[in-house]
């Protein structure tokens, strides 16, 4: 569909590369190309300026991009309309999210959500918040759902929930029997951190720096890229960690890691939607925020 042409097209205009293009909508780089080689020979015109290492619109795509920005919005406000009218709420629906939201939060917020609204398709991807929002501003994602703190740009930030980071230890460890701890007690355990440019790291290290520790003061047994493995190597005793509350609701339940806070403070941050500004949602959207945003939260960590 020219619909389809028109959203790679806007995202290679914004991204300035087709290769950056390529890992956002999941297309080959290939084909990314070809899809912007079909337009041009639609307009029988270049519509990028590929001369120098920047991918530029040339003066017909800076017109082409203006348009297609417009008709993006006019496609999205006719299903709207026309949904409001005809009392179906139908469409599709594209969420981006950051790891925890994506694989603790959402899947069950969806799932009740599409009992409700059977007709209408969700599709979620998940990536860093740097992904997400790179998504969101090239059109490829109609919301995003992302943690810790978002510089505002070109987005309208709201605060969804809020999210405690806590200290977990396994069962059988002489934590185990406590509800909380001295931060400067952690410097005595090994303890297993994410990867370096993980968000969830470095906002412990912001939050261990208030208090004069660094990485170098700690016993760091293991760097892990997710928290999935986190988990298992604190279950299998190989250090302690701090994790999402989230993320351990599971094994908290079941008995095989403690969750602690800390006694000087709570280590807290924020789950924040992120949408376009002056972007025409979809009636499928509409009903998706408003039910987003009611979403009996508390109850599930209770």
């Amino acid at each position: 569909m020219k619909d389809y042409k028109l959203k790679v097209f806007c995202t290679v205009a914004e991204t300035k590369s087709f290769s950056k293009t390529s890992e956002i909508i999941h297309l080959t780089q290939p084909a990314v190309s070809l899809q912007i080689q079909a337009l041009e020979e639609m307009y029988e015109t270049k519509l990028f300026d590929r001369s120098s290492s920047a991918v530029t619109l040339t003066p017909a795509g800076e017109a082409l991009y203006k348009y297609a920005k417009e008709i993006l919005a006019l496609y999205a406000s006719a299903e709207k309309v026309i949904g409001e009218m005809t009392g179906l709420v139908k469409g599709s629906i594209t969420i981006g999210a950051s790891s925890t939201i994506g694989n603790y939060l959402l899947p069950g917020v969806i799932t009740c959500f599409m009992k409700t609204h059977p007709k209408i398709k969700v599709h979620l991807l998940i990536g860093n918040t740097r992904r997400v929002i790179d998504l969101l501003n090239s059109g490829n994602i109609d919301l995003g759902l992302v943690e810790g703190d978002v510089t505002r740009q070109k987005m309208i930030v709201e605060k969804l929930i809020s999210d405690e980071l806590l200290l977990i230890v396994p069962s059988l460890h002489p934590w185990a029997k406590k509800k909380e701890v001295s931060i400067s007690e952690l410097i005595k355990e090994l303890f297993i951190f994410r990867e370096a440019g993980s968000g969830t790291r470095q906002m412990i290290e912001k939050f261990l720096a208030r208090y004069g520790i660094t990485p170098q003061d700690m016993k760091v047994s293991m760097v892990l890229g997710s928290t999935e493995a986190i988990k298992d190597a604190v279950e299998n005793g190989l250090g302690v960690s701090i994790i999402s509350r989230w993320a351990a609701r599971k094994e908290s339940k079941h008995g095989s890691l403690h969750l602690l806070s800390f006694k000087e403070e709570k280590m807290m941050r924020d789950f924040s939607l992120i949408t376009t500004r002056n972007s025409v949602s979809s009636h499928a959207i509409d009903e998706f925020l408003t039910y987003l945003k009611s979403y009996p939260f508390d109850k599930l960590l209770s």
